[in-house]
């Protein structure tokens, strides 16, 4: 009886490792993929697992609404998820998790957001909506809200402002 639970053991943790090494060849297609779609852009960088895009890219100033330029950046990335989706097996549990960021000055009172985790939540809202009407399936997509509350850059200037304030994607787990 223990041989037998030490054998399921095993073959368990072999069948996790090997789901494991499946989703690690997709994300790196995946980050292959999104190299070409951004190209060497200035104002797009690769931390670790993850894509960074300056907020300014896509919204204005304390918005959340898509300006007209990022859309095309944003077709990109939905034509390389819808290709990622019919590759990936279904049984394999991945999502890509957009997460918005901001910086730490706080939101002007009176207007459309009463924090700055409104506005990171709500950007990165917009972007996973824009996504699903491009056809990429709701069930692969996360929106996730940190605002100012995972900073890059602890710093005080007009530069450690804009750095902070960001759209990161990551191909990961459910």
């Amino acid at each position: 009886s223990q041989s037998r639970i030490a054998d399921l053991g095993e073959r368990l943790n072999l069948a996790l490792a090997q789901r494991v090494q499946e989703l690690t060849k997709y994300r790196s297609d995946f980050f292959g993929k999104m190299r070409e779609i951004l190209g060497n852009r200035p104002d797009v960088r690769i931390v670790g697992d993850r894509f960074v895009l300056q907020s300014e890219l896509f919204f204005d100033t304390g918005k959340a609404d898509l300006k007209p330029e990022a859309q095309a950046e944003l077709d990109n990335v939905a034509n390389a998820l819808i290709g990622l989706e019919k590759q990936i097996p279904s049984d394999i549990p991945w999502v890509l998790r957009v997460d918005g960021h901001t910086d730490v000055r706080p939101i002007a009172p009176g207007g459309q957001f009463k924090s700055n985790w409104d506005l990171s939540a709500a950007r990165a809202i917009s972007v996973v909506q824009y996504l699903i009407a491009k056809g990429v399936s709701p069930q692969r997509l996360v929106a996730a809200g940190f605002g100012e509350f995972q900073p890059i850059d602890t710093g005080t200037t007009e530069e450690a402002y804009r750095r902070n304030r960001r759209i990161e994607f990551k191909l990961t787990e459910k």
